[in-house]
Formats: C-alpha cells, structure tokens, sequence
C-alpha cells in the first residue's frame, strides 16, 4: 500500500492516464477520417481508460490536504490528540469556548480596525493632488506678503514711538514757550 502513495506511482498513474487519453483521441481522429487503423487504436484506448479508471476507483482518492504540515502528529497512527473542547496534559493547550470566543472577538476588532484604516487610505488615494503644487506656491506668495506687511508695521511703530517722542517734546518747549510769553506779558502790564 505504500507504493501506491509513493511519487513514483503517482507519475505512473498521470502517464498512464495521459497515453490512454491520447490513443483514445487518436482512435477517434482515425475513425472520423475512415483510416483503417482508428477502430483498433479507439478499442485499444478506450479498454486503457476502462482499465485505468477501474483501477482508480479500486485505490481510492489522493489526500486533498496537507494539514499533517501545519499539525505534526495528525498523520501518525495512535497519535496523543485531544479534542478541542476538553482538558488534556500539559504538553497541549486546551481550548474553551470562551477563549475561543474571546480570540474570535479580538481578532474581529483588528479586522474592523483595519478596514477603518483602509478606508482612510482608499479615500487617501482618491484625492486629487494635481492642483497641490499651484496651492503651494499662492500660499508661499501670501506669507511673503504677511512678512512683508509685518516688517511695515514694525517700521510704521517705530515711526510712532518717535512721532511720540517729538510730540512729547514740542509740548515740553510750548509750555516753555507759554511760561515765556506770560511773564512777558506779566512784565508789560507790570509796566503799564
């Protein structure tokens, strides 16, 4: 029983399958074009695919996964395996409902947590950046003009702090000025 898992019969069996398809086809292709020789190759691969799929159906079918991969131990006969929903040694980790359900519930979140963010990237991607480079330039061109403004005000206050400055000083000499002309006038009528 060996032999018929082996690699070396599963190449034999898809040859097998492959020349008895091919005389089959053959056999027809002489019988539609009435060659003498298409009635013995049809029976001939026809009695190949008889045989070929008695056969196949006496071994039975491949095994379709390789879950003995992913869990050594599942392949070998008398195999220490617990079922999933009871208790068992240390050297297995048992399995409850509620830490399955617990496991299940957090991965869900991160699947939902993912979806969000793939969101985002999908509304991310559908955004239109051909205009971003006009818009860096008109807001470059309006901080310039900010900057600009700002060191205007910054001369203009300067200007104020002296415009104060010559007021404050043209009020100090008027009232000199008024001190002047009133003893002049208090000297005059003193006088008169």
């Amino acid at each position: 029983m060996s032999f018929l898992r082996s690699n070396q019969f599963k190449y034999l069996k898809n040859l097998a399958i492959g020349v008895g398809a091919s005389v089959v086809m053959l056999g027809a292709l002489g019988k539609l074009t009435n060659a003498a020789w298409g009635s013995f190759a049809i029976t001939v691969g026809l009695g190949v695919e008889a045989f070929i799929f008695l056969f196949l159906g006496l071994v039975g079918p491949e095994k379709d996964y390789y879950w003995e991969k992913l869990y050594p131990g599942l392949d070998k006969h008398n195999a220490r395996l617990i079922p999933l929903t009871e208790g068992g040694s240390s050297e297995y980790r048992p399995l409850n409902a509620d830490s399955v359900e617990s496991k299940l519930g957090g991965m869900l979140e991160e699947l939902q947590t993912m979806s969000k963010s793939l969101g985002s990237l999908r509304a991310l991607q559908e955004v239109d950046f051909s205009e971003t480079a006009d818009n860096v330039k008109s807001m470059h061109n309006f901080y310039k003009k900010i900057n600009e403004a700002m060191a205007t005000l910054s001369e203009t206050a300067e200007d104020t702090v002296k415009y104060k400055a010559h007021m404050t000083s043209l009020n100090t000499n008027l009232e000199h000025l008024n001190k002047v002309y009133g003893n002049v006038l208090a000297a005059y009528q003193f006088k008169s």
